[in-house]
């Protein structure tokens, strides 16, 4: 397999590229999901809610998360308002809810700084609390239309795979990863749109469908490859797909009997519990007191439950 350094950009004007972007454009046209904060039927605040939201968790999972948390919280200044106990109550099984405390200290920033205007440059974006620079990307191209290139896990897998015809080896983007993005992300000129998507300049259309073709079809472990628009310019599958599956990292870990798991079972115990659990109902939650009391204190210093003095636990208030 090519090593990265070794891999040599595509012009983004050459023939496979022009007829990959055709394919491409033509296929999110039919096929791309029906989210609800797509196709400009959401504000800048929804876009941003909706990246958090997805980060490490499945669009399926995220929707009806989504549609009630904005009915609730509509905007930043809704969500500035709330305790962290209702915020951490309405992120449910999301995961990770730790995303949920920065996504209101990000509200917070927005409502104290903008006025509750959530900003459109890449920069003042980047220094909101929680934000890094694939969200702020994704809000610029998603919520504000600008010209910028957008990089996640399944758009560097499609770019490299398809243009490379090297598999993507997960890992931190690295600058080969953002070269490459950059050199394929169209000009923002008229492209002949369709329909529903006409407001969306090239660069914005090509961001959200090489995206979803990494999620739905250009998959990690069984790319649909028989099903995928790009096939006939495909420079991976012309290879034979060589080192599919391939990564750097590690295995992920099994969830169960995590501390993961552990800090789940707790929050979601408060949450039954109208937010507050005594000692031995949490010392009930499970038998390795000592993993237990780690997850307590981890939980405590990461700002998502409070520890009174009698050991019992609370939703911060």
């Amino acid at each position: 397999m090519a090593r990265e350094s070794d891999v040599t950009l595509v012009k983004a004007s050459g023939p496979l590229v022009s007829s990959a972007r055709r394919r491409l454009f033509a296929w999110w046209q039919t096929e791309a999901r029906d989210l609800p904060w797509r196709f400009g039927r959401t504000s800048p605040w929804g876009v941003l809610v909706s990246e958090v939201m997805s980060q490490q968790t499945q669009m399926s999972r995220v929707v009806p998360y989504w549609t009630a948390w904005m009915e609730v919280w509509p905007d930043a200044a809704a969500l500035a308002g709330a305790t962290p106990a209702e915020v951490i109550v309405a992120w449910g099984r999301l995961g990770y809810p730790r995303r949920a405390l920065r996504l209101q200290a990000c509200a917070r920033a927005v409502t104290e700084q903008y006025q509750d205007h959530l900003p459109d440059d890449y920069e003042s974006l980047l220094a909101l609390p929680g934000i890094g620079d694939y969200t702020a990307s994704a809000v610029m191209s998603f919520a504000y239309n600008r010209r910028i290139a957008v990089i996640d896990t399944n758009i560097r897998r499609v770019l490299s795979r398809a243009f490379q015809g090297v598999e993507s080896l997960g890992g931190a983007t690295s600058p080969a990863d953002r070269r490459l993005a950059n050199s394929l992300l169209p000009q923002d000129r008229g492209d002949g749109f369709g329909s529903e998507l006409e407001t969306q300049p090239p660069s914005v259309k090509w961001n959200q469908a090489v995206m979803e073709l990494g999620a739905t079809v250009c998959t990690a472990k069984n790319p649909l490859c028989e099903d995928c628009p790009l096939a006939e310019t495909c420079l991976f599958l012309a290879a034979g797909r060589p080192g599919l599956g391939e990564k750097h990292t590690r295995p992920r870990q099994s969830f169960t009997g995590t501390n993961r798991q552990v800090r789940g079972k707790i929050l979601d115990a408060l949450r039954r519990q109208e937010g507050s659990l005594t000692r031995a109902q949490a010392e009930a939650l499970w038998e390795d007191q000592i993993q237990l009391d780690l997850c307590i204190a981890s939980l405590d210093e990461d700002g998502l439950i409070e520890m009174a003095a009698d050991g019992s636990l609370s939703l911060p208030r």
